[in-house]
């Protein structure tokens, strides 16, 4: 969860104004979370108290009404609408929410379930539902140990994205792109790349497009398959309010309760 958020608010600079290299300031006065986050602790927070995951998100969107780079124009709408439905989303935002599910669920089954679920109130378009599911089943994979190379294969398998390029070869031509076919492939690609935590967050910036977005279902990712260092995971708390702040220790507290390792560890 947290590595989505720290995805989140290192890529929240560079949404609207691209850059093409790693080379960037990692965190600095211009950086905050943005929607990425609230849906993040949205999700979260209905899976663990057992409420309605649609409930939860109207809760905390409404909570944060005009965050840093804004809601969709259709989210928004869903937002302010009691019996609002599903409208066939596609968008990344299924993707960019979804981390938690992959540690809360005590099976793999379950894992897909609960991703599936988070994305069906708003973002019920097959490509929807296959973002979220795709990277809540790359954090449990990752999660268990699943190296790279088998990871690569088993969503292209699974999923069928196309991750035959490299980040190098993605990274001239990629524009801005809002979508989970547009966006999810690139960022699984930015963390199997990665030889680090911070660098998959480095890399996922580095390739443009919805930057925040991106590097929010890479950090997600990079969280399961590097851990987050101590001091990276305090300066990301820093950027967060108290109520976001009690979710994430919420959370981190279930997983302790579950003797699950979150794997933060000193730099």
């Amino acid at each position: 969860m947290m590595g989505a958020i720290a995805g989140d608010v290192v890529g929240s600079v560079y949404e609207f104004k691209n850059i093409k290299t790693k080379d960037f300031q990692l965190l600095g006065p211009r950086n905050a979370f943005t929607d990425d986050t609230i849906m993040t602790v949205a999700v979260a927070d209905a899976l663990l108290t057992g409420e309605e995951i649609a409930k939860k998100m109207r809760e905390w969107g409404r909570m944060y009404p005009h965050p840093t780079g804004g809601y969709g124009r259709n989210f928004a709408r869903w937002l302010h609408e009691e019996d609002s439905k599903p409208y066939g989303s596609y968008g990344n935002g299924a993707a960019m929410r979804v981390s938690s599910a992959a540690w809360l669920a005590d099976s793999e089954a379950e894992c897909v379930a609960l991703a599936k679920a988070s994305a069906m109130p708003t973002h019920n378009h097959p490509e929807g539902i296959k973002g979220a599911e795709a990277t809540a089943w790359t954090i449990w994979r990752a999660r268990m140990g699943a190296s790279p190379e088998t990871l690569r294969k088993e969503i292209a398998c699974r999923f069928g994205y196309d991750l035959s390029r490299t980040c190098e070869e993605i990274r001239p031509n990629y524009r801005f792109d809002e979508s989970c076919q547009g966006t999810c492939p690139q960022a699984f690609t930015a963390v199997l790349e990665a030889k680090s935590f911070e660098d998959a967050l480095r890399l996922a910036v580095s390739l443009g497009g919805d930057a925040d977005t991106l590097t929010a279902i890479a950090g997600s990712i990079a969280e399961a398959r590097f851990g987050i260092p101590k001091n990276l995971g305090r300066k990301i708390l820093g950027y967060l309010d108290q109520p976001l702040q009690r979710v994430v220790a919420r959370f981190y507290g279930r997983l302790k309760e579950k003797e699950i390792s979150c794997k933060w560890r000193n730099a």
